[in-house]
């Protein structure tokens, strides 16, 4: 079946009906719990769900879909209408320190433990990225220990 489900995205691709994603795009998932597939269907195979704020890289888009690629690298699709623009991080290691300002030496604000998703204020600079916990507190957190920056 994966020899067919290229051929399909070949093809769609080729018709202009999708569209490959610009490097290294995020988005977030904008609802409380939605459903990933194993294709750009609703009645294909449901594989997990995720909560608001989860961060995906979009790999291709497909009338109405998405092909997204997870934290863990794994490859699904999920509804359009279920992602936003807003930007988020997930923290990849066991603790991350988010720092008052970018520096290795600056005080530490709050500590993250893994799997916590921040809102993503400013982008990345010299390694570091500016996020916000959903209770307010802001700071900088290096770039390596967060996905979806």
């Amino acid at each position: 079946m994966p020899g067919l489900h290229r051929v399909f995205v070949c093809a769609l691709l080729a018709a202009g009906l999708a569209t490959p994603a610009a490097a290294l795009e995020f988005r977030a998932v904008s609802e409380n719990a939605a459903v990933l597939y194993d294709a750009p269907s609703a009645k294909a195979k449901k594989l997990y769900v995720v909560n608001r704020g989860y961060p995906v890289e979009v790999v291709v888009l497909v009338e109405g879909w998405v092909k997204v690629r997870d934290a863990n690298g794994d490859l699904t699709w999920i509804e359009s209408k279920y992602l936003t623009d807003k930007r988020t991080v997930m923290i990849r290691t066991p603790v991350a320190q988010v720092r008052q300002s970018a520096a290795d030496n600056a005080p530490v604000v709050f500590q993250a433990q893994q799997s916590v998703i921040l809102d993503l204020v400013e982008g990345p600079g010299g390694g570091w990225l500016r996020v916000r916990h959903r209770d307010g507190q802001a700071g900088f957190v290096k770039a390596s220990q967060v996905w979806g920056g």
